[in-house]
């Protein structure tokens, strides 16, 4: 019998998918993300499913929050493939998968549709000035209209920025031409002549660039050592101060000690409008689950938990990618979504 670890209960066609084949499947019991050395104990304490002694796992069902590490391999020699339930995988060792001869997987695509709704959710919800005003009536504030409060940011005409133009970055892309009527700069490592060809979009050669030029700027890169601060504090100078920022990517991308800076500036009305930005949106967030201290009491951001890719439908697919990428290997294959 194979037996599989799941690091944390995910949708259960999934698991269904896995416990169809015979596989014995240990999902752990606490609802919230392991510790790596909680991890590491249930992996060497192996599954005792079909009640004998402490069996080894041949298979990892693991999540964005697991670190995947040295150490974690080590406990887990007999562990065929790790896959993870994310699109990204920044959280798996994936030099030191391939040294050993161990898979490690991902679930692309599961919700990027979403994200990029997401995106725009938080560009609207800024430049339309939407949470701040729900807080102004809940609080009974609201005595009428009055044609000098919440002035927002038309977006027709303006310059939305894309760092990064993957599927997510292209569909934000999409919808700003064809839905908004804005303009489009973006930076990559790849130039991406479909972007410019179907919506006129401006490639510029560093992020910097677009930095400069944008009116509103999203964030679509994975994360790595290249991309962990990209957008720093002398990068966040470089922003109009009527400019927003949109993170739905990695949260370790921005330095939030910064940004909380910015956005301070541009929340000051002494100081707004000439130093710092005006807003942003974050999903994401770089000492997750943690907030840099200052952010959540700040007007002029909008913050989700992690959710962008949260639709029953993105879960449900990303449950039977991973599974399928792990029936794949203990079948004596490679799976599907392969990133080691």
């Amino acid at each position: 019998m194979k037996n599989v670890f799941v690091t944390r209960r995910i949708p259960q066609n999934g698991l269904d998918m896995l416990e169809q084949k015979g596989y014995a499947v240990t999902v752990s019991k606490k609802d919230r993300p392991l510790t790596k050395k909680e991890l590491i104990k249930a992996l060497k304490k192996g599954s005792r499913h079909d009640a004998s002694s402490g069996a080894p796992y041949d298979a990892v069902l693991s999540l964005l929050t697991d670190p995947i590490d040295k150490e974690v391999f080590d406990a887990a020699p007999t562990v065929k493939i790790f896959a993870n339930y994310a699109i990204g995988f920044n959280n798996i060792d994936v030099k030191e998968a391939k040294t050993r001869g161990v898979f490690a997987s991902n679930t692309p695509g599961g919700g990027a549709d979403r994200v990029a709704e997401h995106a725009w959710a938080f560009i609207l919800a800024l430049t339309c000035r939407i949470v701040e005003g729900d807080q102004y009536i809940r609080k009974g504030k609201y005595n009428g209209w009055n044609p000098m409060i919440f002035h927002g940011t038309k977006l027709a005409g303006k310059m939305l920025g894309i760092i990064g133009t993957g599927r997510i970055g292209a569909d934000v892309a999409h919808r700003a031409v064809n839905g908004f009527a804005m303009k489009l700069s973006y930076y990559d490592v790849v130039r991406n002549p479909e972007l410019e060809q179907k919506y006129g979009a401006v490639f510029c050669a560093t992020p910097e660039e677009v930095l400069k030029v944008a009116d509103v700027v999203s964030l679509h890169v994975p994360l790595m050592p290249a991309t962990h601060h990209l957008i720093n504090a002398d990068r966040l100078k470089l922003m109009k101060p009527t400019a927003y920022l949109i993170n739905t990517a990695r949260g370790p991308v921005v330095d939030e000690v910064a940004l909380v800076e910015a956005l301070e500036l541009g929340a000051d009305p002494k100081t707004a409008g000439k130093q710092g930005i005006r807003g942003a949106g974050l999903d994401v967030f770089e000492f997750e689950p943690k907030l840099t201290k200052g952010l959540a009491k700040l007007p002029n951001v909008v913050l989700t938990p992690h959710i962008a890719s949260a639709t029953e439908e993105a879960r449900l697919d990303m449950a039977r990618m991973a599974a399928q990428n792990i029936i794949d290997v203990l079948e004596g294959g490679k799976p599907t979504n392969l990133v080691s």
